[in-house]
This record gives structure tokens, sequence and C-alpha cells, in this order.
């Protein structure tokens, strides 16, 4: 067997058997594979697509290209994956919760990409939290506290971390098959038994319409099931931030305030439970996704969610009063700009992307590979879609380093928030569900 056999197959249409796949996967984490064969062969799955078996084939081959976790633990292993979006910061809230109900976490996660917020991002805005541990330590965290949200360690899917970088420089970001296949090689490495899938559409989303967010879904679901996991997704909204916040500090901020009852955002509070109750569904915790949407209720109004995230805080390196004393232990920007409404009306549009752009260029993610991120900087109190407006009422409250910082992001904030005479026909947050 040798690369080019294998990429002409693709070529042609004949798609990807499971013994080419490991071969490739296997050539791909050694460097037997060329990064020009590895290009060639992303772009020959970009043009012409694999079929179920071949997503599943290249997905196991991925993940097992290196260390694949077991468990032995008195509980069910879950965990869910978001495709990136504005103020999209339920993993925090998921995690804690999940373990509250008596499930195991071991939650692997990523940066911020493009536009959109890294987990992993907001978690280091906490002083001390520890993102990158060895193995042996997330199997202590997800045994002692019940969750971890952690970064991916250099032996789990090293020819998804390899064919990663090749797509981003080769025009073969966008091919769905190969998005399924990294996504869930990494997720099957953590050894799930269930994960629920937050696939994002609208302006702040990869997927811009319904009919490429289903796509991607099916993707998703079809080939984890086909892997042996059990699996569902739920497509929702991303026409606005989820959150009202947009960024790192910012964004745990609002988490904390959520998982104290300080102050509870409806969508997010909503997009958190439904997704919950699927885990919970299919990991055997509860009869069906709405019974399990009461239990992650029932463990955020609680508290023992908060008393799991703090845990894990703890744990993994970040204040033991982090719960506690979470305003005092964020950090703040010093320049504060409120964005206020040019006329009088109903906010009928956000171009979400657009918002988290703003974002990067506070200094809140980065533009390019190596740059530091400002973790005090971003969005607050953004009004959401339908909210009657004055004007000259604040839409929302940017948080700079700098005035010029502030003045470059107002200027695009504004252009960014449509005010019309009347108010837009509401858009539901769950827009569709497969599995």
């Amino acid at each position: 067997m040798d690369a080019r056999t294998i990429i002409a197959g693709v070529r042609d249409g004949k798609g990807l058997a499971p013994a080419a796949a490991t071969w490739f996967a296997r050539g791909l984490a050694s460097g037997g594979v060329t990064d020009a064969q590895a290009g060639a062969f992303a772009m020959a799955v970009l043009l012409n697509g694999l079929d179920e078996a071949g997503r599943v084939a290249l997905t196991l081959a991925m993940r097992d290209s290196g260390r694949v976790l077991d468990w032995d633990l008195p509980g069910p292993v879950v965990d869910k994956h978001s495709t990136g979006g504005i103020g999209d910061c339920t993993s925090l809230l998921l995690a804690p919760a999940l373990a509250a109900c008596g499930a195991h976490v071991p939650m692997i996660s990523g940066r911020g990409l493009g536009h959109t917020g890294g987990t992993l991002d907001k978690l280091e805005a906490i002083p001390g939290y520890r993102c990158d541990v060895p193995v042996d330590e997330l199997h202590r965290l997800v045994a002692n506290v019940g969750c971890a949200i952690v970064g991916a360690s250099a032996d789990v899917a090293p020819a998804d971390r390899r064919l990663y970088a090749i797509r981003d420089v080769t025009g073969t970001v966008e091919s769905i098959d190969l998005i399924t296949a990294s996504i869930l090689s990494k997720k099957l490495a953590a050894g799930l038994e269930a994960l629920v899938l937050d696939v994002k559409v609208g302006s702040g989303a990869f997927m811009k319409t319904m009919a490429d967010a289903e796509a991607l879904a099916a993707s998703l679901v079809g080939t984890a099931t086909g892997a042996g996991c059990r699996t569902a997704a739920l497509i929702t909204d991303m026409d606005q931030p989820l959150a009202a916040s947009a960024g790192n500090a910012l964004e745990v901020l609002e988490v904390m305030e959520t998982l104290t009852g300080g102050a509870i955002n409806e969508r997010l509070w909503d997009a958190t439970v439904a997704l919950g109750g699927e885990a919970l569904a299919l990991a055997g915790l509860a009869a069906d996704a709405d019974e399990g949407a009461g239990r992650i209720a029932e463990a955020l109004e609680s508290g023992h969610a908060a008393e799991r995230f703090g845990q894990m805080v703890a744990a993994l390196g970040g204040p033991a009063d982090f719960v506690e004393r979470y305003p005092d232990r964020l950090p703040a920007a010093p320049v504060l700009r409120d964005l206020a409404a040019g006329q009088a009306g109903f906010i009928a549009a956000i171009d979400a992307e657009a918002l988290g752009h703003a974002v990067v260029h506070l200094g809140g993610g980065r533009l390019k590979g190596g740059d530091r991120i400002n973790p005090s900087v971003g969005l607050s109190e953004i009004l959401p879609l339908g909210e009657s407006v004055d004007r000259g009422e604040v839409l929302l409250r940017i948080h700079a380093a700098t005035e010029a910082d502030a003045d470059r992001a107002e200027a695009t904030l504004a252009a960014a928030i449509r005010i019309a005479p009347e108010a837009p026909a509401a858009i539901p947050l769950i827009r569709g569900r497969v599995g």
C-alpha cells in the first residue's frame, strides 16, 4: 500500500477502505506521508467526498493514530462539542452540571478559531488555571471531580493535528468529511460512551445556512454512531451572540453569574439545559431529553454545578475561592465605551461574525499563530434581536485596552447592528435536531 494509490482511489471516486485509511493516518502521524501527499489527499476528499463508510474509516484511523483513553468509572463518560459561535460559553456550564448529575466528563476542548471564541482561552482568564495536563492527571480529575475541561495532549489524534495544519494552507478546510473526521477523531479518542453536538447556524457560525448545518450535523451524527458512540446533534441559532457577553473573562463572569444565581441569560440557560438533557438521555441517566433537561436545570439552580466548577478550577491550579470571589479574581479592561443607538426602533439584525472579529481585534483572539490574548477585553451587555431601543440607548459596552482600540471597535460595531422601525420575526434557539 502506498500514498499515491490511496490518493488516486479517492480522486477517482473509489472511496476510502478501512485498511487504506489506517495506513494513511499512520503515515500522517509518523511523517511517512509528505505534506504534498497530505494536501493532495485533502483536496481529493474535498472535491469528491467520502461516503459514510469512508468517513467512519478515516475518523477511526485518525483516532487510533495516537492514544485512546480508557475508563473504569462508576458512571457513563460523556461530552459535548460545539462547532463554534459568539458568546458561546455553554461548555463551562454544562461540564459541571453533567458531573453533578452522575456523568463523567473529560472535555477536551480547543482555542479560538477565526472569529469564534475558544473554551480554553476563556478558562485561562482564570488566574492559574492549567489547560495542559498529562493523561494520568486527567484520569484523576475526572474520577475525583467528575469533569475536567482541558486541551488535547500531543499524543491524542496526531494524524489530525498534522492534516488540520495542512488543510489550513491548502484551501481544504471547508470539506464536511474532513471537518467530521477532525472533530470526532479527537472526541472519540477521549473514550466517550455518548456525545451531544451543538451545530451552530447563522451569521456568527461557520455554517451560515440551515442546509449546510443540517449536512454537517447528519455527517457528524452518522459517523459517530457508526464508530460506536451514541450521538445526537442540536442545530442552534447563531444569528446573534448566545450570551450577553463576548470575550474571555467577560464570558466567564457571565457563566459564574449563572452558576451562582446572580443573573440568568435566558438563551444561554436554555441552550445549556437542552444540550445537557440530550446528553443525559444518550448516557442512560435520564429516560428522555425532557427529563434530562429538568435534571440539568436542578443542578444549576441548586448550586451543585457551581460546586463542581469550583472543585475543577482549584484542581487545575485556579483560586480555591473562585466561586465565592470570582468578580475579584477576573481581569478587567481599563477602557469602557458604550455603543449608543443612532435611532429609535428595534434591533432587527446583528452581524454576529463582525462582533466576533471586533473581539479578536481588541486583543481577545489571535490574528496570527502565537499571538498573546488579552483576557480582559471584549463586549458586554449586548442587547438581543427584537429589543426596543430609544435613540442614545446603550446597545453594548466595549471593554478595551486603549482608547484607540475602543475607537476602532466602535466604528465596526455600529455597522454590525441594524435598527429598524419594526421588530424582526422571532428565530427559535433550537432550530433542528439530528439523531
